[in-house]
């Protein structure tokens, strides 16, 4: 008996040493390729805007924490609310892990809503993870103080708003028809402004706008503290943010039960909300490594501190978490979609 147990436990190792020999190999492998590497950290957004300090955050940290400590640099390329990139890294981006990109939650919706231009199957990208889960933000619908309107049930008792929005593909103008549509509220939509129209909404060309509070708070402090707005709605969220207990959720004014699977569907994109990518195919000790080094950083103190003053929602899940969340969106029953499409017709 005292053999067999010593010749097992022989065996055992030896097998266990030319594993942990391939797994050094492997480690040693990825540190080779991203040495003195670029990794181009792609989002589909112009300069200043969320997605885009996002992404120059990362940009600013995660390098340290691949093995070889690449340089990480952002790259804009927008276009088609953020389908120009989804496809390319779906189908033509460099598949050997020094492509990533910071996806706009929306563009993986589209391809689960049928849109034609949408090349590509959201379920089989690499997801990295998040920075945020919108565990402390909220999509704000907010007027000028100057509007009437002090509450969202005022804008279904014969009062109006008109709503600066983005172009097609942008959450604002999602939640700008949603709540138009589906919540029954007297909204007339202004589309094409690239960015959050606080300007306009400021010289009194629109009442307002739908717009992060993240946004407000990393964009326009002044602007947060001095509460130069009236909060209607928070979108995006199941229980109204600890900040603004007073102002109820979109899922609070559903008046018909059957829009309720809209709003959820809608919603889901921002638990994931700013997901890091990389295309499919790439190297699985790279997308290992890749994965690994994204959660690394979001517990890094420095990462986080940085974050904290940027005003970031700093509630990060991993690439799983993400996954989870886009296939519970496919798995959206065909009647809600086809409702969800009428009212935000495929490409807007």
């Amino acid at each position: 008996m005292r053999r067999t147990l010593m010749a097992a436990l022989v065996a055992a190792c030896a097998a266990a040493i030319p594993a942990a020999g391939r797994a050094q190999d492997a480690n040693a492998a990825v540190e080779r390729f991203y040495k003195g590497k670029t990794v181009n950290l792609y989002v589909a957004n112009s300069g200043g805007g969320r997605y885009d300090l996002n992404a120059h955050l990362v940009a600013r940290h995660l390098g340290r924490f691949i093995p070889g400590e690449p340089n990480v640099v952002v790259q804009n390329l927008t276009g088609g609310g953020g389908l120009v990139m989804a496809n390319r890294m779906y189908n033509t981006a460099d598949r050997d892990g020094a492509t990533l990109a910071v996806l706009q939650p929306g563009a993986a919706q589209t391809a689960i809503q049928g849109v034609p231009t949408a090349k590509f199957d959201p379920t089989k990208f690499n997801w990295l993870g998040s920075v945020s889960s919108f565990g402390d933000d909220a999509d704000l619908l907010i007027v000028s103080p100057n509007h009437p309107a002090r509450s969202a049930l005022d804008l279904r008792k014969g009062m109006s708003a008109t709503l600066g929005s983005g172009t097609p593909g942008s959450t604002n103008l999602t939640f700008a028809l949603l709540g138009r549509d589906a919540l029954g509220l007297d909204l007339k939509i202004v589309r094409g402004y690239n960015t959050a129209p606080f300007v306009p909404m400021e010289a009194g060309e629109i009442d307002g706008q739908v717009v992060l509070m993240s946004s407000i708070k990393s964009t326009h402090p002044d602007f947060w503290k001095t509460k130069s707005f009236t909060p209607l709605a928070q979108f995006g969220r199941v229980t109204r943010h600890p900040e603004l207990p007073d102002v109820p959720t979109a899922r609070e004014l559903v008046v018909d039960p059957a829009n309720m699977p809209l709003l959820e569907f809608a919603e889901l994109a921002f638990f994931m909300s700013m997901p890091v990518i990389a295309p499919p195919g790439v190297p699985p000790e790279r997308l290992a490594a890749l994965r690994k080094a994204f959660d690394a950083m979001t517990r890094d103190p420095d990462f986080r501190g940085e974050a904290t003053r940027m005003g970031v929602d700093l509630s990060p899940i991993d690439g799983d978490a993400v996954l989870s969340l886009i296939q519970k969106a496919a798995a959206t029953p065909k009647a809600v979609i086809a409702r969800y499409n009428e009212i935000v017709p495929p490409g807007e």
